[in-house]
């Protein structure tokens, strides 16, 4: 029997809901974007971590936001590559990171020091700015761009 090689489709889906929002000129505006999303995608940030990018065109205008991981009390998976390949097929120029601990304790790790580096890094080879990274938790939120990490 012969092999056949696979040719696979790669298709950029969007789900739409009606959304007005202003452009993100503060981060207090994406605190307040993303903790709607969490509502929306039923996401308790008191019980367990999960990973959310708001993707933004030029203006600062959301396009949208991808939900990339969900994980369990202490931790969850931020893969740099689906961030990116999300960013691309969306023609994304900029991205906030936002993840929540639910522990309540809203400064940032030593890994969440060194995973907000390796994003930049990656942002800035692919001329996509990392505007921000936010930790949030039920009453507090974390800026690194607020706090110059």
């Amino acid at each position: 029997m012969k092999n056949k090689n696979q040719l696979n489709e790669i298709i950029v889906s969007y789900e739409s809901t009606v959304w007005d929002e202003a452009p993100i000129t503060s981060m207090s505006a994406a605190e307040t974007m993303l903790r709607k999303i969490y509502l929306i995608t039923r996401s308790q940030i008191s019980l367990k971590e999960y990973f959310f990018i708001l993707l933004l065109n030029r203006s600062n205008r959301v396009i949208g936001y991808y939900k990339l991981s969900e994980g369990g009390i202490t931790s969850t998976i931020a893969d740099v590559r689906i961030v990116f390949a999300t960013a691309l097929k969306c023609l994304a120029t900029g991205i906030i990171l936002c993840h929540n601990h639910p522990s309540k304790n809203v400064s940032p790790s030593d890994q969440d020091k060194a995973l907000t580096k390796k994003f930049r890094e990656a942002g800035n080879l692919l001329d996509i700015t990392i505007i921000d990274h936010l930790i949030l938790t039920t009453d507090e939120c974390y800026s690194f761009i607020e706090h110059a990490i």
